[in-house]
């Protein structure tokens, strides 16, 4: 009996520990998941949407896209992505929905897709690793051994695009803050942002400079090897080296391409650049936390703002645009020297990079000028970047004060002169029903009325006199001097009653009228007004000599070779016509020079010196264009200008104006208003879009799932094979200004009216190509 009771005891208790034990390994995976959605402490937490069974017929939202990567989290790695995110209908939905570049309802997306593939059994081919990468691959031969360009296919671009969604979700947040491009929100524009708003002082820096390279087996192993650390999916790093091996991913370093909306660049190279440089990101991060503590802070409060000493912390700067990485600091050469050996010891070791050393050159801040993401920074004093106003400023703001100040008495008078007849129109009025009404009667009240609208003047008259000095001063002199009430023997004769209304109301006039007063709180505004500018201008003397800033410039001599180099000037810098343009449309002309022209505006927007590219838009390329117009219907400017006006007003179908290229109004109002992460315009410089004459069959529209069959057959012709340079000779080419690859040399892609117009104005670039479709013609 008592075994018996001990073995139903321990039954017992080992039945309530499985229970705690499944308990408590539910209650840790809730944990993890909760934690899995902050990961990152400074991430904002995100509420877990249930997205299990999504619907396969609507692509998913952000949140619903993160709750569902973030599901996948579990014992500190993600896992599964291939089988159980990626080869969903819905994701791979919405990879199609980024790549059309529409917000289409999602009926018509779905038809569009299933037009070019079938989304379910795409998902089933990724499910069990069936997707064959390299037969979706698209190879274009040069004309030199060893130019080739593999690029993907529709398909292949829409699981590419899968990929990259869920590697931003898991790794976007986890990125260091100077970490730019290829991000939501951290483009290029922020970058300068940085450098204009928070460095402070800098002394010394250097830009590492790579040589060109593309990515070996080494560096494809380490970067798989990084994404394993955080990612267990064997099926999702063996397409990521498939991608490299097939020779149609390519990260290639020290080159021109990148974030520039070129062809030969993968949607995927971004984000996986980040994830490769993210341990170097971490490195230059704990430099800075070891630097500040080495170097702490002081209390401006505890410096005596009357002596001499003005104390400058020890700083360290870092930005990283792509391949891009700036590094300032401000201190010591010494220290910037050593500073460098670690990082160039660090890309050349750890990361397995070659590193040009001699263009890895550290300079001075204040005397010379660092060129940086297509911009030319440089430290100089406040009073630079905000320049006291000249004479002539000055002349021209006191000429508009009194301008004011006129049109402010006109006003008045006008307002005094509207009073007037209106409180006649009223006195008349109430006049005629009194003879109407034989006396004071009235059928309706209007005394309300009356009396509220006259006190409101009469308070507007009395506070606008009481403001006046020289009114109150004349008034009182006239109140109270001379008056014969104020004689003694006088006071004596009268009642009490006329001396006390006769003293009450001197009392008010005293109250009201005295000038003491006034003149008092006039001479404090002065006193006031004159301290702070004394104030200002000490400010402004100090900082000049204890502070710089960071003063970005758009390089105006690259600008204006190229405009030189691709045509828009001659050699006396004189706008000139093109002629390969003049196989367009005259709404295709303008269109491209739009888009070129506003490209440059939206990309230098944020330059110091941003008016002599707002001149360069505005006179270069808009009278390029204009005589590009008149050269191809065989007029003259004036005539092109009277038909187009200035500002190239076209027509569509309907007989409604457009207006493509920014106006001259426009281009004036612009400034640094808009941040974003433009893409510069070699996008648009790099080829040229002819229309060709040929009685080609109809072919579907080139872009994204467009479908349309109202299509123009368009050849590509390269920059540089059309100017007849070679792209290294520096004498003659724009350093830093790339090009497409030769290999789509006369390349025929169709195109519907509304794509065609889009990829002229920049809003779509040839990575927005379908490049199947692309078509041979004689």
């Amino acid at each position: 009996m008592f075994y018996l009771l001990s073995d139903c005891f321990l039954l017992y208790f080992s039945c309530v520990a499985s229970m705690l034990m499944n308990l408590k390994r539910t209650r840790r995976y809730d944990i993890m998941l909760s934690i899995s959605s902050s990961f990152k402490p400074y991430s904002k937490s995100l509420p877990i949407i249930s997205s299990s069974n999504p619907n396969p017929t609507e692509p998913l939202t952000k949140p619903q896209l993160k709750a569902l990567v973030l599901s996948q989290y579990s014992h500190g790695s993600f896992s599964n992505f291939t089988q159980k995110v990626i080869c969903l209908p819905s994701v791979l939905l919405t990879a199609c929905q980024n790549l059309a570049n529409v917000l289409s309802s999602h009926s018509s997306l779905l038809h569009s897709v299933s037009k070019c593939f079938s989304i379910e059994e795409m998902g089933r081919e990724i499910r069990e690793n069936a997707f064959d990468i390299e037969s979706h691959c698209i190879k274009f031969e040069g004309k030199e051994r060893g130019k080739s360009l593999v690029l993907p296919n529709l398909k292949l671009k829409v699981l590419i695009e899968a990929i990259r969604m869920v590697l931003e979700v898991v790794y976007d947040e986890r990125f260091v803050t100077f970490s730019y491009g290829g991000r939501v929100g951290m483009g290029r524009h922020t970058a300068i942002r940085y450098l204009k708003n928070y460095v402070e002082n800098p002394s010394w820096w250097f830009s590492v400079s790579f040589n060109y390279q593309s990515f070996s087996k080494h560096n494809v192993d380490k970067l798989c090897l990084f994404i394993g650390e955080k990612i267990e999916d064997g099926i999702l790093i063996c397409m990521i080296k498939r991608l490299f091996d097939c020779g149609m991913l390519r990260i290639d370093l020290g080159g021109c391409y990148l974030g520039k909306g070129f062809p030969q660049e993968c949607g995927l190279s971004s984000i996986l650049i980040n994830i490769y440089f993210d341990r170097f990101d971490k490195e230059i991060q704990e430099m800075r936390l070891k630097m500040t503590q080495n170097n702490p802070k002081i209390d401006t409060d505890e410096l005596n703002w009357r002596s001499n000493f003005f104390y400058k912390p020890v700083k360290m700067y870092a930005v990283r645009y792509f391949d891009e990485i700036l590094i300032i600091t401000s201190d010591s050469k010494m220290l910037t020297i050593d500073l460098k050996n670690r990082v160039l010891d660090y890309l050349g070791g750890e990361l397995m990079l070659k590193v040009d050393k001699v263009k890895t050159a550290i300079h001075s801040a204040v005397s010379e000028k660092m060129s940086f993401l297509g911009m030319e920074l440089q430290a100089v004093q406040p009073s630079v970047l905000r320049k006291p106003l000249s004479e002539k400023a000055i002349r021209a703001r006191k000429k508009y004060l009194r301008q004011k100040e006129v049109r402010a008495l006109e006003l008045q008078n006008a307002r005094e002169r509207n009073r007037k007849k209106l409180g006649l129109k009223i006195f008349k009025h109430i006049l005629k029903k009194m003879k109407q009404s034989n006396g004071f009667k009235f059928d309706f009240q209007i005394e309300n009325e009356v009396r509220d609208i006259f006190r409101t003047w009469a308070d507007d008259v009395v506070q606008e006199f009481l403001g006046s000095v020289e009114e109150c001063s004349n008034w009182h002199r006239l109140l109270t001097s001379g008056d014969f009430l104020a004689l003694r023997h006088i006071r004596n004769q009268l009642p009490d009653y006329v001396i006390d209304a006769y003293d009450n109301f001197q009392e008010q006039v005293d109250k009201h009228l005295t000038v003491v007063k006034a003149r008092r709180t006039l001479e404090n505004e002065e006193r006031r007004v004159v301290e702070e500018e004394e104030q200002r201008y000490v400010e402004r003397t100090v900082d000049d000599l204890t502070t710089l800033c960071m003063k970005v410039s758009a390089p105006i001599e690259l600008v204006r070779k190229a405009v030189k180099m691709v045509g828009f000037t001659n050699n006396m810098g004189r706008p000139r016509p093109i002629g390969i343009l003049f196989a367009l449309e005259d709404t295709d002309i303008i269109k491209w020079y739009a888009g070129i022209g506003r490209r440059w505006l939206e990309f230098f927007c944020c330059c110091h010196n941003f008016k002599m590219v707002k001149i360069i838009v505005s006179y270069h390329l808009r009278f390029s264009c204009i005589l590009t117009l008149a050269e191809k219907h065989g007029s003259t400017k004036k005539e092109a200008i009277s038909h187009f006006g200035k500002d190239l007003r076209t027509f569509d179908m309907n007989g409604n104006e457009e207006l493509h290229f920014p106006s001259e109004r426009e281009v004036k109002m612009m400034g640094d208003g808009n941040l974003s992460d433009p893409k510069p315009v070699d996008g648009l410089l790099s080829s040229f879009l002819i229309r060709l004459a040929c009685d080609e069959p109809p072919h579907s529209c080139s872009a994204h799932f467009c479908g349309r069959t109202d299509t123009s057959m368009y050849r590509v012709r390269p920059l540089q094979n059309h100017l007849h340079l070679n792209q290294l000779d520096e004498d003659k080419w724009v350093s830093g200004m790339s090009v497409i690859h030769e290999c789509l040399q006369r390349k025929c892609l169709p195109l519907c009216s509304d794509h065609i117009s889009d990829l002229y104005l920049g809003k779509i670039t040839l990575q927005d190509i379908d490049y199947s479709s692309f078509v041979d013609v004689d």
